[in-house]
């Protein structure tokens, strides 16, 4: 995923005020919770499952969908300003894929309890984060292809892991969204190839959005899982994968 922070959409009500079930029975519900993550064996929405592991989802899939709306904003701005046709048709439909990718995640949380309403609201609020990079400025048409090499290059090795996470809704929109993100990525290092066979211009503006870009893509791996509060625990439960950084 777009990874650089979890701690957004805050408290549910409807979920906090849920009935804690009896002591033994709870203990029962969560045996058997442990035990299909163990045989790794999906959780889908009707299944049981622990509070904790509720509202985690809900954070890390609603933080996935907005980073993915607010994705489209950057490219959406370059589609009047694409160079040739071929160029335009591409990233509109790029653009289009990640408006899609949003309501695929939106839909996944909302198999949770919660709205989408209450999700949207709590991103204009600002409550609910997205991934920063985003916020980095496009300053030129080599920035698109950047961004879709080696933004959505991260964004893949970030998500890969995700097409076998715990919870069934999430893992299998994350299967399209990765092969749709395959195509971001290959039309990012076409644009650059095509860039880099041109004028000494062209090279010298590939070559500034590459040093503008490199170090703000690095860091959509976050910080290392011993420095996280909330890795340990997500690993636990399949919805994150360890990765060496």
């Amino acid at each position: 995923m777009y990874t650089q922070a979890l701690d957004l959409p805050g408290q549910m009500p409807h979920l906090s005020e849920a009935k804690v079930p009896a002591s033994a029975a709870e203990d029962a519900l969560q045996a058997d919770f442990d035990a299909r993550i163990d045989a790794d064996r999906k959780i889908e929405p009707k299944d049981w499952m622990p509070a904790a592991y509720r509202k985690t989802l809900i954070r890390q899939i609603s933080q996935h969908a907005h980073s993915e709306v607010v994705g489209m904003l950057p490219e959406g701005n370059w589609i009047t300003r694409a160079p040739t046709l071929k160029r335009k048709a591409i990233l509109l439909a790029k653009v289009q894929d990640e408006g899609g990718h949003g309501l695929y995640l939106y839909s996944a949380a909302e198999t949770l309890g919660v709205t989408r309403e209450e999700l949207v609201a709590a991103l204009l609020s600002g409550k609910a984060k997205y991934s920063s990079i985003f916020n980095y400025p496009t300053l030129s048409w080599a920035d698109m292809g950047v961004i879709g090499w080696l933004v959505d290059g991260a964004a893949i090795m970030n998500q890969i892991p995700l097409c076998r996470c715990s919870y069934g809704p999430y893992a299998r929109a994350m299967i399209r969204i990765c092969k749709e993100e395959s195509f971001h990525q290959r039309q990012g290092y076409d644009a650059l190839l095509a860039m880099m066979g041109g004028t000494p211009e062209q090279k010298a503006m590939v070559q500034d959005a590459v040093n503008r870009w490199w170090w703000p893509v690095l860091m959509m791996f976050g910080p290392s899982d011993s420095d996280s509060v909330n890795s340990a625990q997500t690993m636990r439960w399949g919805n994150q994968a360890h990765i060496e950084r």
